[in-house]
């Protein structure tokens, strides 16, 4: 009650603060020739106000005074001035650049992509609408450093240079998916990439503002659900596309209109498709081997809705929003453990019981239901800057249905806010922060294999940067509250049920709660050495303590086919019993450099990176199995229906790579790119590799434009993975070719485009090394995918 007293009373005193006079301050925007830029954006650091530049480049706009101005365009590197309310008549002065520069939302700093410390990626305008596919995984897989877990093309989920699951966070807006994707890979993921308006991955950790959870990196989905500039217009957009691969088809619309500083928006999405096809491959199941053509129970049916409405004024901005998911998806290579007694059964009865268990496919009901709101206010007083606010709540639903009965149900009730102020003191910009979170888990059913649990989060951070000339400095340090508490039951426990005299025993239960303190710095600086060229180097130390599923699981995983201990088991003998003594934290030291050029027509961004892991959570196999009679035993001579036990555990291992993109202006109309990435991953000691660690790939891109017609054509070859660990097998290496072809249609008003994409035009077989199931869900085969979409 204190802490939040004094709080209150900060931001009481903050906001009655005396604010300094408003200035009118004229400019004009002119390239590296002394040519006008039209339509530059004029924007005031810290503040939701800004405009844009006329046909002759000029500017008019009111600031307070010790203001900056952010001034940005397509195509050119972005510009920051200071000025005051004397401040008149200037003239900025923007130099080309041979990519886009794109503003970074998960920065927190308001950098664009070209100033960031750490390496970045974005999708973002047509891009992301030509790269956008139902998951992120499938959506971002073809980053440099990024690949997909792949469970399917309805279950796909990012993985960045190694490392997926709890270490990679997927943020909507910053704020956690909360969703029950970090569970288990047939979970997919909430975010919904179609409705994006720009993505961004930051590789690397970014546990500072994310918390311990993101020593991986952070999958940032924007939107613009919550308004934050003014709109006087209505405008809206609409896309409709059909894939062949799965005879799936998608319509997508967005609306948004205001007046006088009240905003609303509205989007929504519609996907239904069948199972997908692939190239024909061949599964062996004992010594049965069949001839597919496609993969069984990928069917989809999803549909997503959500409004946004919101204030903008002079220095305040409130806004709330509302988003509901409602999807089906079947989940493939989900083996059936069911057993039957044939006993007295003739063939014709047991072959007809087979067909029934056969036909009964296994898939996921998904609803979710998110609030999120927004408050900021700009002062721009002496010191502070900015305070903002952002909440959220989300209710996650996940059933999934086996043989038209509810097998099992994982839901999710998480409330999250964080609280930024930014601020300026003498020299250094920065922000400090408070993040807190609670996420309330529970799993019911036969493959809740991870105990209902409640995890809840409290954080302090603070970012600071510096210039120094054409250097800039940024330091910053997290400290965070982590507490999980769950209820343990006697059968998870593992006492031998001989022993269990009564029903009453079965039904035991003991209470665990643990908690850790996690803490997270790094420091890193960034040198433009010259005009579109700089050096970015950052060192970074993280904490991250061990999610539920990691720690408490212990049960049979039906969607990856495996039985499952979490870190508190200690496996004596047959029995697995409860015994959390002595966990460790994660505790990774980073270590990242990277080398750009983005000027002129030629550019390239290489990225260096090693990161020293301690105690490194991963599910090791244990070389027993389990049987549902039995329990626990060693796999020689085991039943054929028992499935092989896989424990978390906690090594020291060390990740390593280079990621690389590069590009080069051949004419005004043409341009090619080469881009590429690889990952060594293994534990330290010569202790082996780490598993389903993604093969390296390389790749090259020629995009064309004749006028209203632009053309790309894409070729990703994915190299052989070798490099296994005991009870994983090696994956051949395959190759794929993509074309786009993009067409705009001149309509008046409306901004229309006629597209068709060709993925896997050679049909090429393809086994993605990093999937669960990867022999029994390759690559979809050929695919057309032709649509239109029109904006107003």
């Amino acid at each position: 009650m204190t802490k939040l007293t004094l709080i209150s009373s900060a931001l009481l005193s903050v906001l009655c603060s005396h604010s300094a006079l408003a200035a009118t301050v004229n400019g004009k925007v002119i390239d590296d020739k002394n040519q006008p830029i039209k339509n530059a954006t004029i924007h005031i650091h810290g503040k939701t106000q800004s405009v844009k530049s006329n046909e002759l480049g000029e500017f008019t706009i009111e600031v307070d005074t010790a203001s900056q101005l952010h001034i940005s365009k397509n195509n050119y590197i972005d510009s920051r001035i200071a000025v005051t309310d004397s401040s008149n008549n200037l003239s900025v002065s923007l130099k080309p650049t041979s990519v886009e520069t794109v503003v970074v939302y998960a920065s927190a700093l308001h950098k664009n992509s070209l100033e960031m410390i750490s390496p970045v990626s974005v999708l973002s305008g047509d891009e992301l609408r030509n790269k956008s596919k139902p998951t992120l995984g499938e959506t971002l897989k073809g980053l440099p450093g990024v690949n997909a877990s792949y469970f399917g093309p309805v279950s796909s989920s990012p993985i960045i240079r190694g490392l997926d699951g709890p270490r990679v966070k997927i943020t909507q807006n910053g704020l956690d998916s909360s969703d029950a994707s970090r569970i288990g890979p047939d979970h997919a993921t909430s975010s919904d990439s179609l409705a994006a308006e720009q993505i961004e991955v930051l590789r690397g950790p970014s546990t500072l503002l994310y918390g311990s959870g993101a020593i991986g990196g952070v999958v940032n989905v924007v939107d613009n659900r919550i308004p934050t500039s003014s709109m006087d217009t209505l405008t809206g957009a609409a896309e409709y596309s059909h894939d062949t691969v799965s005879n799936s088809n998608t319509v997508a619309a967005k609306f948004e209109t205001g007046n006088e500083g009240f905003n609303f928006h509205f989007d929504g999405t519609k996907r239904s498709g069948d199972d997908y096809q692939t190239p024909t491959f061949t599964i062996a199941d004992d010594d049965d081997v069949e001839i597919e053509n496609s993969v069984e129970n990928t069917f989809i049916d999803s549909e997503t809705l959500n409004f946004g409405t919101s204030y903008v004024g002079e220095h305040l901005t409130i806004g709330l929003s509302y988003g509901s998911i409602n999807t089906d998806y079947g989940i493939p290579g989900h083996e059936h453990h069911h057993e039957h007694d044939h006993e007295g059964e003739t063939e014709e009865e047991h072959a007809e019981h087979d067909d029934e268990a056969a036909e009964a496919p296994v898939y996921a009901h998904l609803e979710q239901d998110r609030w999120q709101g927004l408050v900021s206010y700009a002062l721009h007083n002496n010191w502070i800057e900015t305070i903002n606010l952002r909440v959220g709540y989300t209710d996650y639903f996940h059933q999934e249905i086996e043989d038209g009965a509810v097998g099992t149900t994982f839901t999710n009730q998480t409330t999250e806010a964080r609280l930024n102020v930014e601020h300026k003191f003498a020299d250094w910009h920065g922000m400090i922060g408070y993040h807190y979170s609670d996420s309330d888990y529970n799993a019911i059913g036969e493959e809740a294999f991870t105990p209902a649990s409640v995890t809840t989060t409290n954080a302090l951070y603070l970012l600071e940067e510096r210039e120094f000339g054409d250097v800039t400095v940024e330091l910053g340090a997290r400290v965070e509250d982590y507490k999980i508490e769950s209820q343990i039951s006697e059968a998870e426990h593992g006492h031998d049920h001989d022993e269990i005299e009564d029903d009453h025993d079965d039904e035991e239960t003991i209470g665990y709660s643990k908690s850790f303190t996690n803490l997270s710095v790094s420091a890193g600086a960034i040198w433009q050495y010259k005009p579109g060229h700089s050096i970015a180097a950052s060192i970074s130390h993280s904490e991250r303590a061990p999610l539920s599923a990691e720690l408490l699981s212990n049960g049979l995983h039906i969607a990856t086919g495996t039985y499952e201990l979490g870190l508190g088991y200690n496996i004596e003998g047959n029995e697995a019993h409860f015994e959390p003594e002595n966990i460790k934290q994660e505790t990774s030291t980073n270590l990242d450099l990277s080398l750009r050029r983005f000027s002129g027509d030629f550019g390239y961004t290489v990225n260096f990176f090693y990161n020293d892991i301690k105690n490194f959570y991963f599910q090791e196999n244990t070389g027993l199995v389990y049987d549902e009679e039995d329990g626990l035993e060693s796999a020689i001579g085991a039943h054929d229906d028992a499935v092989a036990v896989y424990q978390f555990t906690s090594k020291d291992a060390e990740l390593y790579g280079i990621e690389f993109d590069a590009h080069y202006q051949i004419t005004p109309s043409a341009m090619a790119k080469v881009f590429g990435d690889s990952t060594r991953a293994k534990l330290r000691d010569d202790a082996g590799n780490l598993p389903r660690i993604p093969a390296n790939k390389l790749g090259s891109e020629l995009q064309y434009d004749l006028g209203d017609l632009q053309l790309t054509l894409t070729g990703t070859h994915y190299f052989d993975q070798n490099d296994v660990t005991a009870f994983e097998t090696q994956t051949d290496g395959y190759t794929l070719f993509d074309a786009q072809a993009n067409y705009q249609l001149g309509l008046g008003a409306v901004d229309a485009q006629l597209y068709i994409n060709v993925d896997n035009i050679t049909d090429e077989l393809g086994f993605v090394h990093s999937s669960f199931i990867k022999d029994k869900a390759p690559l979809p085969g050929r695919n057309f995918r032709f649509g239109i979409r029109g904006y107003f």
